[in-house]
Order: structure tokens, then sequence, then C-alpha cells
């Protein structure tokens, strides 16, 4: 752990009891002493905090003063409308390579002068390099180092933030603002990576701890580890990258369409001009030769990632790979999701697992596994 970043909470995470655990070159909690299961359940019946200041955090200025050349600029690196999004709102985006792969998931917000951007914690030095390679000429692009960054997850998520923030209450679903809490100049996101309703909240890092153990201290309330934020991330059909996207994967393969705009499409008013545009729009139109599916295994037991899919019970060359899969203790049984050649993506569609050595059914489910629970 001596060798690992730590957040501004590790010390309270350690005072809390949490098992700490490398997790993208930081020490992160994977649990806390009320275990991965009742923090999972606890997130989807009430509210669950978790430290997410491994997440990148960057500002991009733009040179002009003007919003819309920063927008104009960013769109040169994501196939999404950023020209489009309004003040105080965010947008999930993600940066593509020349072949059309994912080169990293995000989020993008206008906050009225500005980008504010989350990338990844395991791919911010690649991202921070990348837009300063292709947005310095029109853009400064600031990174972000002395802010933390929570995560307030679950249906009571609203009623404890907003003993702080009363405001917090005439957000939507990724509206985003700058909000004052507990003293301190906050930005909260209503958005997160649960499926549940809840807040991002990057806070100034001397003030982070205090303000965590004040929402520790509401009764909804429950410090959560990443155990759980995988687990629930997965009943909410989420994707985690490195795991189900990565660069040899292209957002139509990976069934992000919905996150690509109109406007960004063939035909459309801005069309294409990202990089790997050329692929991703034949996709658009085409179809691929695989997709991205849920699957929902026979029995108790999980298909963790890297467990090979087949057609048929016995012979036969894979067809397919579990990228990720974990015991879901909201739907009380296992889940997972891979890719399958399209043509086998059909909900219902039956397949097989090898788990040492032995194949077990699994079906195409549709995902999420659990509805999303977003307050529109």
């Amino acid at each position: 752990m001596d060798d690992l970043q730590h957040t501004p909470l590790f010390a309270l995470h350690e005072e809390l009891g949490a098992k700490m655990v490398p997790f993208a070159g930081y020490a992160m909690p994977v649990q806390y002493p009320l275990g991965v299961m009742k923090e999972h359940l606890h997130c989807r019946a009430s509210a669950g905090l978790f430290d997410v200041s491994h997440m990148g955090q960057v500002v991009i200025w733009p040179n002009s003063g003007d919003f819309a050349d920063a927008a104009q600029a960013f769109e040169k690196l994501v196939p999404v409308d950023v020209m489009g999004l309004k003040p105080n709102r965010q947008r999930y985006a993600m940066f593509t390579n020349e072949a059309g792969g994912i080169m990293d998931d995000l989020m993008i917000a206008n906050l009225g002068d500005h980008l504010f951007v989350v990338p990844n914690a395991g791919c911010k030095a690649e991202d921070i390099a990348h837009m300063q390679a292709h947005l310095s000429e029109t853009c400064r692009v600031e990174v972000i180092t002395d802010r933390a960054l929570l995560a307030l997850q679950g249906p009571k998520a609203e009623d404890a933030l907003a003993r702080l923030a009363p405001e917090v209450c005439e957000m939507k679903f990724m509206d985003i603002r700058e909000l004052n809490l507990n003293g301190a100049d906050c930005v909260v996101a209503r958005a997160g990576y649960t499926g549940e309703d809840g807040f991002e909240i990057s806070v100034q890092e001397d003030a982070a701890v205090e303000l965590t153990r004040l929402l520790l201290a509401m009764e909804e309330v429950e410090p959560i580890g990443l155990g759980a934020r995988d687990s629930l991330r997965l009943e909410g059909g989420l994707c985690l990258y490195g795991n189900d996207i990565d660069q040899g994967t292209t957002p139509v393969e990976a069934g992000l369409n919905w996150a690509i705009q109109k406007v960004r499409r063939k035909d459309g008013a801005r069309e294409g001009g990202f990089i790997g545009a050329d692929r991703v729009l034949e996709q658009l139109e085409h179809g691929t030769n695989r997709k991205r599916v849920g699957l929902l295994p026979e029995g108790r037991a999980p298909m963790r990632g890297g467990v090979e899919l087949f057609a048929a019970a016995e012979g036969g060359e894979a067809v397919g790979t579990v990228t990720s899969g974990a015991f879901g203790p909201t739907i009380e049984g296992p889940m997972a999701m891979g890719y399958v050649p399209s043509e086998l993506s059909a909900e219902g569609t039956l397949l097989y697992g090898e788990v040492r050595g032995k194949r077990m059914p699994v079906k195409v489910a549709k995902m999420p596994f659990t509805p999303a629970n977003f307050k529109r």
C-alpha cells in the first residue's frame, strides 16, 4: 500500500475499518465491516457514499472565452453532441481511436464558460495527454489535483444531500450545478454508476473529510466500497473500462449507440469529424459482427470475466467471451455481460460458458438486470 497513491479520504477509510486494495494505482476501500452484500443492498434501499477521488477531474477553458469554441474543439475527440450541451448539463461520452475503438469513457459537462471532464482513473494520464495534444491550440487544459470526488447514491440520496443544499431537489438526472455544501464550494452532478438516483460531488480536498463525516453521520448513509460498486454497476448494465470496453471495442459493438446523438451521425448537421468516425458511422448504418449482451447463468455460481462462451454443450469453437460477471444481490442470482456474434445476441439465446472445464448453460438477457431509478 505504501507504493500506491492515496485519496484525501485514505485515513478516514482506515478509521472506518475498510479493507484496502490496489486499484488503478491507488489504495482504495473494497469493503467496510458491513460487507459487500449488505453494502450493495443498503445502496439500493437507502443511500451509499463512495470515494471516487481516484477519477480524473479536468477543466477545458476556451482561449477565446467563448464556450462554443471549447465544445467545437472537443467534438473532434468524441462522437457525441458537445455543442448542443446546455449550461448546467452533462453527458456521457467516449474518446475514440483511429480504428473507432474506445480509448476511455468519460463524463463531460457544460459549466457555462468551460467544460468539466471526468475521465476514468486507469486512463486519466493518457486522456490528459490526448486532450493536451489535440486541444491546446484553442483551449487550456487544466488538470485539477486538489479536489476529492464523492458519489452519494441510492433512493434516499436526495433526502440526505438536501439537508445541506435544498436546491438539489430541483435537479434532474444529468443536471450539474456549483453549490455550497457545509461551507465548501462544490460541483454537484445528479448522476452516478449504480443505476440508482444520486449525486457526484467534487469538493476541495481540505473540506472533503469533514463533508464525508457529515454525510456518514446521517441515518440513511453508509460507506460503500469497490466490491459493491462493481455489483451495483453490473446490475445496472453499465460498462467497466478495461473489461467491457477497450481500445479494440467500438461504441456500436458495445451497444452505446444511444450515446451518439443524431447530429453527429450520417446526414446529421455535424456528421462525423471525430477520430475513428468512418468506422463508427459505417457500423451505425450497417451493424456489427459482434455485440455486447447481458447474460444470466443458470444456477447460483457466477461466470467471471474471461469465461469462454460456446454455442453448444459439447464441441465447437468458442463464439464469445464473458467480460464481467458477479453475483447480483438485488436479483439474487449470478449475472454477467460479454460479447457474442450478432446472430447469437437475441434475448433468450441459449449459450454455454466453460467453467473449470465444464460447460454451463447461460442465456442472453436484457439489460439492465435491475431497472434504473434515475430522477428524470
